[in-house]
């Protein structure tokens, strides 16, 4: 059952949540503001006295995201150039980060350092799990699905450790955004729909990620049932 839901049920989900979140995009976008996404992003920075952050532009639609190495907010070109609830939730958002940087946001400073060793894993884990008999012979059957397990355990962790990271910044973001007056009443009911869909992303990502972690750890305990 749980090899079913990974391949199917969870990209299926991903589909329909990814779907929802474009579609509440656009139908905000049709709500204006009276600044882009770019001017949102330099006031909340400003307003939190964060200069050394710049806001950019990057290719693509919805791939928006905060780089506290290069300490840039990139926002997407529709996000960046639209004065409207949509993308100034997503822009104000992607700030978020930037103040949890800023303030040394416990479980961002968490994620940020299992980022190369999550790289690693990635690397890892094809050859541990689709080795074939050459790594099985070498750590046996226990050792090869406890390898695995944890191969899968990491990115596990670090979905749900990215949880919180997106909740919290969405909710400084909306927090941003009533409190200098830029979405009241309609306009941040939207804001909050959209953060909403974004977030769920999210949240089917932990969800596969733990259901894969979860069948790899069931192949440790009892692999000779595995199958």
């Amino acid at each position: 059952m749980a090899f079913f839901i990974i391949i199917f049920g969870i990209p299926l989900l991903s589909q329909f949540v990814s779907s929802q979140m474009r579609k509440r995009f656009v139908q905000f976008s049709n709500q204006p503001v009276p600044y882009s996404g770019r001017e949102i992003a330099e006031m909340m920075l400003a307003d939190h006295g964060i200069n050394h952050v710049r806001v950019i532009s990057t290719a693509g639609q919805l791939t928006d995201h905060y780089d506290p190495v290069q300490d840039t907010v990139n926002l997407s070109q529709p996000v960046y150039e639209q004065r409207n609830v949509a993308a100034a939730a997503v822009a104000a958002h992607e700030c978020g980060h930037a103040v949890q940087d800023a303030t040394q946001y416990s479980l961002l400073m968490a994620r940020t350092t299992m980022v190369p060793i999550l790289k690693m894993s990635n690397l890892a884990v094809p050859v541990l799990c689709f080795g074939g008999a050459g790594v099985t012979e070498m750590v046996g059957m226990h050792g090869t699905a406890l390898l695995c397990g944890l191969g899968f355990g990491l990115p596990a962790l670090f979905s749900l450790i990215t949880l919180p990271v997106e909740f919290d910044a969405s909710r400084r973001a909306l927090d941003w955004m009533e409190q200098s007056g830029l979405a009241r009443g309609d306009q941040f009911a939207s804001a909050k729909k959209s953060l909403f869909w974004a977030a769920m992303t999210y949240v089917v990502a932990a969800l596969g990620a733990i259901i894969q972690a979860w069948y790899f750890a069931r192949m440790f305990v009892r692999p000779g049932r595995s199958r």
